[in-house]
């Protein structure tokens, strides 16, 4: 019997966010299984499946239809054509009604927890994902979180469901010793997506309460053209506008400064299923405010200022603790690091091989 693993790896974006950090992280890990990659851009030391480079999220819609259909029509003739027997996709994504084996990845469920009308993403969760995680072998998620929705929402046994917590670069994201520069502000940072769910209205609403007028609100993360112009009409409108920079994309490498020279990362989202922005500052030893809401609480431990995500002026509070008590940051900043430390990529690999082999 053949034991050919495959992974899907057509989403990978060239500017990673979380789904492809992840996955770029995570694939090192899996060498000693010799599987083969689906791969646009061929991977040094593994033996990679040219796929078309089109089907990206970089694309937008188009990109996600081209990808679908190529899930549902080709995937399943190179599955068959490379003799495999066990395909792993990163992310739930998988030939629906086709005879084949695989393991998906499942990272949240927020568009079914934030839903959107005619949005096809709120469709695909509602209709395609139930299937195919009531097809797949076994499911991986990231959270414990996320595995309580898959069971709440879909009806899906827990015992077919195996949380492993991710990581992060711990040659990467280090503390960054700091230079103070003349004239520059000391800022809040906060690193993602522009979404509603983010609860970015309500950290700036935060921010712009705060006695002192010399801090800067820092928004890592590129423009959306549905979200941002509306945060920035709020700043305006709160007459704090020259404070909050919108930073748009930061890239990899310079994301260790960034977070390491901030009173704080401000993580306020009302859901995550995992959070990595998270566990990058906490390994920068960077005081983090976050919600006390899904997965943050596994992430952090004691490290860190958990706050009700609903409540601005809880989120106010904790800037404001965190900005002028200085032994609160030194005792989180240390704190931050050793539960970092509890972290790491080889964990999180030497869980999904054992998956991986116990199916293939």
């Amino acid at each position: 019997m053949s034991h050919q693993i495959i992974v899907n790896l057509s989403f990978l974006l060239a500017q990673p966010t979380g789904i492809s950090t992840y996955a770029a992280n995570l694939i090192p890990q899996l060498q000693s299984l010799a599987p083969v990659l689906l791969i646009a851009k061929p991977v040094a030391g593994f033996n990679c499946y040219k796929i078309p480079p089109n089907l990206t999220p970089a694309r937008g819609t188009k990109g996600h239809l081209q990808r679908l259909l190529w899930t549902q029509l080709q995937l399943p003739k190179i599955y068959r054509r490379l003799n495999a027997s066990l395909l792993f996709s990163p992310v739930t994504e998988a030939p629906i009604y086709q005879d084949l084996r695989y393991i998906v990845m499942c990272h949240d469920l927020i568009p079914l927890r934030f839903p959107r009308p005619y949005s096809p993403l709120t469709n695909y969760f509602r209709f395609v994902v139930p299937q195919v995680l009531q097809q797949a072998e076994h499911i991986i998620c990231n959270s414990d979180a996320t595995a309580k929705d898959i069971t709440n929402f879909y009806g899906i046994s827990p015992q077919k469901i195996t949380s492993i917590l991710l990581a992060y670069d711990d040659k990467h994201f280090l503390p960054v010793p700091q230079v103070a520069k003349a004239n520059s502000s000391p800022y809040f940072l906060y690193i993602g997506r522009h979404d509603p769910y983010k609860n970015l209205h309500r950290l700036i609403a935060a921010f712009a309460t705060l006695p002192n007028r010399d801090y800067q609100l820092w928004l890592a993360g590129s423009p959306d053209p549905r979200y941002t112009p509306k945060l920035q009409q709020q700043a305006a409108e709160l007459g704090i506008q020259n404070r909050v920079k919108f930073l748009d994309y930061v890239s990899y490498e310079e994301l260790p400064a960034i977070i390491s020279k901030a009173i704080a990362l401000v993580f306020p989202t009302l859901w995550e299923g995992l959070g990595l922005p998270v566990l990058e500052a906490m390994a920068c030893g960077t005081p983090v405010i976050t919600s006390n809401l899904a997965s943050l609480p596994e992430i952090t431990g004691e490290a860190a200022i958990l706050i009700n995500p609903y409540n601005s002026a809880e989120i106010a509070a904790a800037m404001e603790n965190i900005a002028t008590d200085s032994t609160l940051r030194s005792r989180l900043s240390v704190l931050s690091c050793q539960q970092a430390s509890k972290f790491s990529w080889a964990k999180t690999g030497e869980k999904t091989r054992e998956i991986l082999k116990q199916y293939a």
